[in-house]
């Protein structure tokens, strides 16, 4: 079944998409997404061919996709995990065994689209009712995409008004060295603003003067303009 669908992903590809992806997400020597391959399928197609295959989905199938070298291949594994994870029929051991997946082969969930689009669904809606320790150990790990795991599991929290590791993973980040990071923590805090205006404000208050500048304009984008001008003018 896994190799069919890569098939069918790769005559779904677009060289010049794939050679616009090449370059959009990072992938020369050096940069962030270094080595990565795209075959040029945009995600609705992507979607769209997930649920073709979606009543013949498992968890070693998206196992097996999930090693590929092609982008596309990859997002529609993490993608199928978090249908099954998802599905009205997923019991406490099939979650469990998704999420024990997820993380066990999270190499290579190895560009921000691959994490932005399945760590808040499968590993943010797992932790929400758990214990916590291993996303706590995670938003410090060497690995940027751990650490942006971590940070965006919070999205799911921020959903059902959990702010407290939004902040706390926020703080953990301000001494980050990768724009990325800066990008996902100042996301998570707008997002977390969003339900609460003052607890942010608070964040800001304490943390504004040694934010990263990005992680600061990214958290504003939802204030009023006035208190946008005040904190950036304290940066």
């Amino acid at each position: 079944m896994s190799t069919a669908i890569e098939k069918q992903l790769i005559a779904l590809g677009d060289k010049t998409i794939a050679e616009h992806n090449q370059r959009f997400f990072k992938t020369g020597a050096g940069q962030y997404g270094e080595g990565d391959q795209f075959l040029g399928i945009r995600m609705p197609v992507i979607r769209a061919t997930l649920k073709q295959h979606k009543s013949t989905l498992t968890i070693d199938s998206a196992t097996t996709l999930l090693q590929s070298k092609w982008h596309e291949t990859r997002m529609f594994a993490v993608l199928a995990l978090l249908e099954l994870y998802n599905q009205r029929s997923a019991d406490e051991s099939l979650k469990k065994a998704v999420v024990a997946t997820y993380l066990k082969h999270r190499r290579q969930v190895n560009n921000w689209d691959l994490v932005d689009a399945s760590a808040p669904g499968i590993t943010g809606a797992w932790h929400f009712s758990r214990d916590r320790a291993g996303l706590d150990k995670m938003i410090k790990a060497t690995s940027m995409w751990d650490r942006r795991i971590a940070m965006l599991s919070t999205f799911y929290y921020i959903r059902q008004h959990d702010l407290v590791d939004t902040f706390k993973y926020a703080a953990t980040l301000l001494d980050d060295q990768q724009d990325l990071m800066h990008k996902a923590a100042g996301w998570m805090l707008r997002e977390a603003g969003k339900r609460d205006e003052k607890q942010l404000c608070l964040f800001l208050d304490e943390n504004s003067r040694k934010m990263p500048r990005t992680m600061l304009r990214y958290s504003l984008e939802r204030l009023p303009e006035t208190r946008r001008k005040h904190y950036m003018q304290i940066k």
